[in-house]
């Protein structure tokens, strides 16, 4: 009955860009905490590249979801791909933090003078992640830029 692929009313984003910077300095900003929190604008609390390791963000909270963003390292393959859950939300809420249960992947390959990055923000169930496809489709669109950024530091 499933042949695997995605149900119709399910999304992605896809961010796809190229860094001047080696896969190994751009892995280093994607999976270092303090890091993350830099680029994302979000500290991971008890966060570790370790698969089965479970992290937290904090955002705004809204109706009976308290802002906590729950998730899980899935596949880790140093400067290669990178790849954990991210849940939230609330059954009684509606629009922003309703129940959203998706997968972020990151895959990095040697372009031209530096690193191909691929965000892949998948399992959004519309219309009831309406509200999260689109403020997080224009939210990666601005944040992706950043670990370039922060990885052209001198310091990283």
């Amino acid at each position: 009955m499933n042949d695997g692929a995605a149900p119709a009313n399910t999304r992605e984003i896809v961010v796809d860009e190229v860094f001047p910077h080696a896969p190994e300095t751009i892995w280093k900003t994607l999976t270092s905490g303090e890091l993350m929190g830099r680029w994302l604008g979000m500290a991971p609390a008890g966060f570790a590249p370790v698969v089965g390791k479970c992290f937290t963000y904090r955002t705004t909270a809204a109706g009976k979801w308290d802002g906590t963003i729950q998730c899980e390292v899935l596949e880790v393959i140093p400067n290669e791909r990178f790849v954990y859950s991210w849940r939230g939300g609330h059954e009684e809420n509606v629009g922003y933090g309703t129940p959203l249960d998706t997968i972020v992947t990151f895959t990095l390959e040697p372009a031209d003078g530096g690193t191909r990055l691929r965000l892949v923000h998948s399992g959004f169930v519309l219309p009831r992640n309406d509200s999260a496809y689109r403020n997080m489709s224009g939210g990666w669109s601005q944040v992706v830029p950043q670990i370039g950024a922060i990885s052209g530091e001198p310091d990283i």
